[in-house]
């Protein structure tokens, strides 16, 4: 994990194999069922957020609007207290890409994009998924970013078949982003997940010589992939709160992430209602 003065942040960085993670934990039908429960939830807590995110709003309201949709459905936040993270819910702001911490003084406006990133704990398993919303009409180039980082997500899914390496989950990504000119982030990436909110493997977002390039995809594997992309730059800095970590050149940001189990019927997407 990467410190910031002191303080962790909830996404990891690329390892270098000798800080190669534990090995995967393959999950059985009855845990990625649980895990299915997890995920639902996460959607309803983002379809909620999808209605309430207007011009005038603020990024408190939505992380108590985050609160009550978990605690309705027996579930928690997988971020509150998170290696001391304050809130239930990421919400960032335009180049912010993730971290964000909801605050009553952040108000939304027309024209920005915000990355909702939601975590659930539900009977010991977590659901993990991000997305990136309008406020209101956007800019073309916001509504593009929207849309090649989210339909590189889907490549990514697509490639999550039995018998793939998680290179080819990473290659997809890469190759749609950098295809339509824009930016693939490189400090973070996508992961295992299941009663962790961080597990083996690494997912990178492109491709690398990483020690977890070449794990072959198996029957019970559940997966976080999240492609985060930027106009301008893959470069990214954290800002002062040590949390909020945004584009280094100030350009626009994206962030899409669904939880994915690898299945004999292939890619099986879990956040979802």
């Amino acid at each position: 994990m990467f410190k910031k003065s002191g303080r962790t942040l909830l996404r990891q960085p690329p390892q270098s194999s000798a800080q190669r993670p534990s090995q995967p934990i393959l999950k059985s039908p009855r845990e990625i069922q649980i895990m299915r429960e997890a995920g639902r939830i996460v959607a309803r807590v983002h379809a909620s957020l999808k209605e309430a995110i207007l011009p005038g709003v603020s990024t408190w309201e939505l992380d108590q609007i985050a609160l009550e949709v978990m605690q309705k459905y027996d579930a928690s936040s997988a971020f509150i207290g998170y290696r001391g993270f304050p809130a239930h819910i990421c919400a960032s702001i335009n180049d912010e890409l993730v971290h964000g911490i909801p605050s009553k003084d952040r108000i939304l406006k027309r024209g920005d994009i915000i990355s909702i990133d939601i975590g659930a704990h539900y009977r010991g398993f977590i659901g993990d998924s991000a997305w990136t919303y309008g406020v209101g009409e956007i800019s073309e180039k916001a509504t593009e970013l929207l849309r090649v980082t989210e339909d590189s997500l889907y490549a990514g899914i697509k490639q999550s078949k039995v018998g793939n390496r998680i290179v080819d989950i990473s290659r997809a990504v890469q190759q749609h982003v950098e295809g339509q000119n824009l930016h693939v982030v490189r400090e973070y990436t996508g992961h295992g997940v299941g009663r962790q909110m961080h597990e083996a493997p690494q997912v990178l977002n492109y491709v690398a010589g990483d020690a977890d390039g070449n794990y072959v995809l198996p029957v019970g594997l559940v997966i976080a992939i999240e492609p985060m992309v930027q106009r301008g730059t893959w470069q990214t800095r954290t800002l002062k709160d040590n949390w909020t970590v945004v584009s280094k050149d100030g350009s626009l940001t994206a962030h899409f992430e669904h939880t994915v189990a690898i299945t004999n019927n292939g890619p099986e997407i879990l956040t979802i209602a």
